[in-house]
């Protein structure tokens, strides 16, 4: 491991912490714009993390370990898939030992985790929301999969460091497989960030919230670790999206100045992705949740058809 891999690993790590919070209220911004709505700070998400932080973490009587320790589990399994997905530089010690499949392998542990600390409690919401959650995710990372291996398969390899690198050094042009797969990519986004149409991240009504049915026994530094990952995973989500499809801007080995330079970089791209979140955001409907599984199967199936169109057709 070189000094400036290093740098790069705790660079790439660091931003994610920071920039994170500022993704999603910067998302939230501008989906109120577009809504006509009067938009909260860009700086909110920071003010709730540190007003939740500050607070008294209240868990029910019968709660098991296993619940305390879940926030902590979720937010480090959040943490570590910013680290191994090339943000800023591909030069990161964790990515040889992690590809692809463990990053899916990472965002399943999350879910199965705070799954399980949403029925430990024992409450009809918990216990809805835990269901709903392993639905989409059981549809979802196939998905995810198959849209990784199209991906892969230009570069020969799982490993999201090499395909960086190899669709960088590409001719600029439109591949049909990779355009199948950036619609099931931006499809199963909307379903694993709880996003709409898939999920409202605002509402609190019974019948339709996932997310939120999960964390609804949490309060003070667990919740606010939850939330936390839960930024920090929509940051990953968008990170990989640029890794794959617009992986100009990342630095390559052994280059200083390229890595000053693509952070910012990746806040002009963030910051862009944010808003085309937004609009998604703001010209669909929430759908049934009877709905969903249509929506990850036709994502799963475009994503074949992309992997497919590069094996038959190499494009």
């Amino acid at each position: 491991m070189t000094f400036l891999g290093a740098i790069s690993q705790l660079l790439a790590i660091t931003a994610a912490l920071l920039l994170a919070p500022l993704l999603m209220g910067w998302v939230n911004q501008w989906r109120a714009w577009m809504q006509n709505r009067s938009a909260p700070s860009l700086l909110q998400p920071y003010r709730m993390l540190h007003k939740l932080f500050h607070k008294e973490s209240v868990v029910a009587e019968h709660a098991t370990p296993l619940f305390r320790v879940v926030p902590y589990i979720v937010f480090g399994a959040m943490t570590l898939a910013c680290g191994i997905v090339p943000t800023l530089s591909t030069e990161l010690p964790l990515a040889p030992a992690a590809d692809a499949i463990a990053l899916v392998g990472l965002f399943a542990l999350a879910r199965v985790f705070i799954s399980l600390a949403a029925m430990d409690i024992g409450t009809s919401f918990g216990t809805l929301g835990a269901r709903r959650e392993m639905l989409i995710g059981f549809l979802a990372e196939p998905a995810l999969l198959m849209v990784l291996f199209t991906a892969s398969l230009i570069s020969t390899s799982t490993s999201l460091t090499t395909i960086v690198e190899t669709l960088a050094h590409r001719e600029l042009a439109i591949y049909p497989s990779l355009a199948f797969a950036g619609v099931a990519f931006t499809m199963v986004s909307l379903a694993e960030n709880a996003r709409v149409p898939v999920d409202n991240p605002t509402t609190h009504l019974e019948l339709t919230m996932i997310h939120e049915a999960l964390i609804l026994e949490y309060s003070g530094r667990h919740l606010a670790l939850i939330e936390w990952a839960a930024s920090l995973k929509l940051f990953a989500y968008s990170c990989i999206g640029l890794a794959l499809f617009f992986p100009w801007g990342v630095a390559e080995a052994q280059s200083p100045l390229a890595l000053l330079l693509a952070l910012p970089v990746l806040v002009i791209k963030l910051a862009i992705g944010g808003i085309v979140l937004a609009l998604l955001e703001t010209i669909n409907a929430k759908m049934r949740i009877f709905r969903v599984p249509e929506f990850l199967a036709t994502a799963f199936l475009l994503a074949v058809i992309g992997m497919l169109v590069r094996i038959l057709l190499g494009g």
